[in-house]
């Protein structure tokens, strides 16, 4: 029986598993985005979420802490640099699965996994939406104030 054994092993021995989601998890942080399972996503994203939070505090201890994770010193570089900067105002859940259906050979459950502030298309909509509204009723506040003003002016005449 499993009982408390949260992990999914992925049909994998514990080094390969550990070297299977290290590899990734630099995949993803270098690329902002990588294409898998559905099964692995889920498992990246328990590994890399702790990684990100400790990117925010940037000390030599995080850096090492974090080096043993990935064991790579470009993804860490850019962990520490870009990503950090980025996510520095977010209390978490830096990273969105996004379903794509079922892969052809054997139909696993097939999915994208990206960095949430990387996505430049939501990025721009949820901040373009409140300012939009914002001009929209104000500007319709004005047009029907300027309205009412020329109505009874247009009528006298």
């Amino acid at each position: 029986m499993r009982h408390g054994k949260k992990d999914n092993h992925l049909g994998r021995t514990v080094t390969h598993r550990k070297a299977l989601l290290s590899n990734m998890a630099s995949s993803l942080i270098l690329h902002k985005r990588i294409s898998t399972t559905l099964a692995k996503a889920k498992e990246l994203r328990k590994y890399v979420e702790p990684l990100v939070t400790k990117s925010k505090d940037d000390s030599l201890n995080n850096r090492r802490t974090v080096f043993s994770y990935l064991q790579n010193k470009e993804s860490v570089k850019e962990l520490f640099g870009v990503v950090a900067d980025k996510v520095a105002s977010r209390p978490g859940g830096y990273t969105r699965i996004l379903k794509t259906g079922n892969r052809i050979g054997d139909n696993a459950e097939m999915c994208i996994i990206e960095l949430v502030d990387f996505n430049e298309t939501y990025v721009k909509d949820t901040a373009a939406k409140p300012a939009k509204r914002t001009r929209r009723s104000s500007k319709k506040a004005t047009d029907e104030s300027t309205d009412a003003s020329e109505a009874p002016a247009d009528a006298q005449e």
